[in-house]
Order: C-alpha cells, then sequence, then structure tokens
C-alpha cells in the first residue's frame, strides 16, 4: 500500500527506509538479542550506536573540533531556558524576533537575564526579517539569539549574521530546529545552535545542543546540573540517561542522509521542492503567500486562500488524496507545507497538482 504524503511540522516525516531498518532491528539489534529501547545507554552497545550517531553529524554538518556536539532532552522550548542558565551569566540578552519561536525565546530568557528584542518583525505579521545593520545590540550582551527558521510563520535567514562584522563580540546562539541538515552551516559564526530532532533528524525527544568550547563552564548556579553544558560535555551526553531511542533513531537518519549525499545534495532538493511549490503558489489567483520572498523558508511555506469559506473542502480533498496535515498554525491560520529532507520530490508534485485541480474547481 502507498504510504500517504505527510506535510506535518513535527513531528514530522521521516525517511521510509530509516523506519523499515528500525523495523527490522526492533526487537534484535544486531545479533543482541535486545532492542536498542531495552539497552543500558552505559553497555557498549548503545554506545557504539551514540559515537557513530555523534561521528556521522558531526561529517555530516561540518562541525568542527571547537565545538563540542551534546545529545540532550526538552526540545527547543527547554532550551530556551537551559541557554540563557548556562551563558547568560545574569546579564544582557539580545533577542532577534522574527516570530513565534523566537518570541518564546525572548519571554523565557526573561526569566533568567536582562533580555530585551534587538529588533522585531511583529509590526509586518512576521514577513520578513530586520536587516541585520538595523539591529540595536548592546555591547555587554553575554549572546545574541536568532531563530534562523521559524516554523509557524516561514521566514528564514538565507544567510547567517555576521556579528563580528557588525561591531558585536556576543556569541551567536542559534535555534535551527526546523531546519537543520537541510542546508550547511557557517560555524566560524555560532557561538551555539540548538534544535529538536522532530522535524529533520529524527523522532521526538531528542534534543542536539552544539556548543563552543569557549562558551562551557559559565552555568548559573541555579542550573541544574543535567543541563549544565560543561557537565553534558564532559559525561559525552550520558551524565543521565540519554533518549537512547532517539538517538539511534536520529543515527539511522544520519547514515540515510550521508547516503544521498549529505547536507549539499540536500540542499539541492530542497531549493528545486520549495521553488516548485512557490512558483505554483505565486502563479495562482486563490493562494497567496504573504512572506518576502527574499526571506521564504524553504522548509515551512504557509499559504492561504484568499476564499477562506473554501478551507474545510480544501483540506478535505486533501486528505482524500494522501496529502496530510496540512492545515496551518492555530495561532494564524491557512495552510502549511512542511517540506523537510525526507518529503520526497513526488509529494510536492503531488500537492501542486492538487492545488491546481482545487483551483480549477473553485474557479
Amino acid at each position: 500500500m502507498a504510504r500517504p504524503f505527510n506535510f506535518s511540522a513535527g513531528p514530522a516525516v521521516m525517511p521510509e527506509e530509516v523506519l523499515a531498518q528500525a523495523a527490522r532491528e526492533m526487537l534484535d539489534w544486531q545479533g543482541t538479542g535486545m532492542g536498542v529501547m531495552e539497552m543500558s545507554h552505559r553497555g557498549k552497545a548503545f554506545m557504539s550506536i551514540c559515537e557513530q550517531a555523534e561521528a556521522d553529524l558531526r561529517e555530516l554538518l561540518a562541525v568542527p573540533e571547537s565545538h563540542h556536539i551534546l545529545f540532550m532532552q526538552g526540545g527547543g522550548l527547554a532550551e530556551n531556558a537551559i541557554v540563557p542558565l548556562n551563558l547568560s551569566r545574569g546579564g544582557a540578552v539580545d533577542v532577534v524576533v522574527t516570530g513565534s519561536w523566537s518570541q518564546k525565546s525572548l519571554k523565557e530568557a526573561k526569566r533568567y537575564a536582562d533580555a530585551r528584542a534587538a529588533a522585531s518583525s511583529e509590526a509586518d505579521g512576521h514577513t520578513t526579517i530586520p536587516g541585520a545593520s538595523g539591529w540595536q545590540l548592546r555591547a555587554d550582551a553575554a549572546y545574541v539569539h536568532i531563530c534562523t527558521n521559524e516554523t509557524i510563520h516561514g521566514v528564514e535567514f538565507q544567510e547567517l549574521p555576521d556579528l563580528k562584522a557588525l561591531g558585536c563580540d556576543a556569541p551567536l546562539v542559534i535555534d535551527f530546529s526546523s531546519h537543520v541538515a537541510s542546508r550547511p552551516v557557517d560555524w566560524s559564526r555560532v557561538g551555539l545552535a540548538f534544535g529538536g530532532a522532530q522535524k529533520n533528524l529524527g523522532p521526538a525527544g531528542l534534543t542536539l545542543v552544539v556548543v563552543r568550547d569557549d562558551l562551557l563552564g559559565h552555568a548559573l548556579d541555579i542550573c541544574p546540573s543535567a543541563f549544565n553544558y560543561r557537565t553534558v560535555a564532559d559525561n559525552r551526553s550520558m551524565y543521565n540517561t540519554p533518549p537512547t531511542y532517539s538517538i539511534y533513531m536520529a543515527g539511522l537518519t544520519f547514515q540515510w542522509l550521508k547516503r544521498q549525499g549529505g547536507v549539499a545534495a540536500m540542499e539541492q532538493r530542497n531549493i528545486a521542492k520549495a521553488r516548485l511549490l512557490y512558483d505554483c503558489i505565486d502563479g495562482s489567483q486563490l493562494y497567496v503567500n504573504r512572506v518576502d520572498p527574499a526571506v521564504r523558508s524553504r522548509m515551512n511555506i504557509p499559504f492561504f486562500l484568499r476564499d477562506e469559506s473554501r478551507n474545510d473542502a480544501f483540506l478535505a480533498g486533501a486528505q482524500a488524496r494522501g496529502l496530510l496535515q496540512l492545515k496551518g498554525h492555530k495561532s494564524v491560520g491557512g495552510m502549511r507545507a512542511s517540506l523537510y529532507n525526507a518529503m520526497p520530490l513526488e509529494g510536492v508534485q503531488a500537492l501542486v497538482a492538487y492545488l491546481r485541480e482545487f483551483e480549477q474547481q473553485a474557479a
């Protein structure tokens, strides 16, 4: 039976090859007589899984040795607290607000630091990204936080800001949850990156943190030990029991990505998929995307029907054709198609065909 195309923003579609391999290994991983969920996280078998996953991820994302890879829990929302607990030293934190997720980051950081918005696109409905030259960055900021891809509003930084060129010595913190591994990262501009796995890396439960060595060891006294980056790094993500099965699934996804040609190859596929859908929307009289084309996300594409009385009919027709999870986030409405790495081109082609069919019927 053909599987439907799942456009969910997360937890999201996963590669069929990965799911099939996990199914084969569910009861017995490589002759151990145990499934991965049953293994001790400190045992030889699982340690080999974790070490391979870390090595594959370092290769895929070209993470330099100056940065530690941490496998944690809590998702992006937890990192909104864990980052200031580790990096703020209780001082100034500057956040560039470009959508719902960076707004949440600002709100949470205020609990632990003197956090403020250095720039915001709220006035235009988060359809643009404020130019970096206009950011109001403080000289004493402990770090500058951005969400490099806003899952809900569909805006994406096409290039990371160079804070040093702006005269700012603070490290850049990026929430790259919804586009990690979809495009290269310029690590020379990044002090810390974090992201939940459930969009592009695997199932929910695993949180990835990539942190530069010099940013370790500055946690506030109130920071829980399990969330202290120094402690987690010193214990190779084994200070507490990590999300073992999620790490295993992410590791299988990393291996799948390598077989696809790595991040560079995936980026080209993602460009093609996004262009196909945006071209259809832009050429339509029924659908509209309100995001500035210069900052449109390749991963999360929100769109609206100009006649919103047809929304329910549109979604019902999509469901009937095996095009799932297209309803937009409740905070913004409309529709949203998430085109993560595991979404094949055929899925986007099927969606575009339906968009055109539905518009013809509505004419």
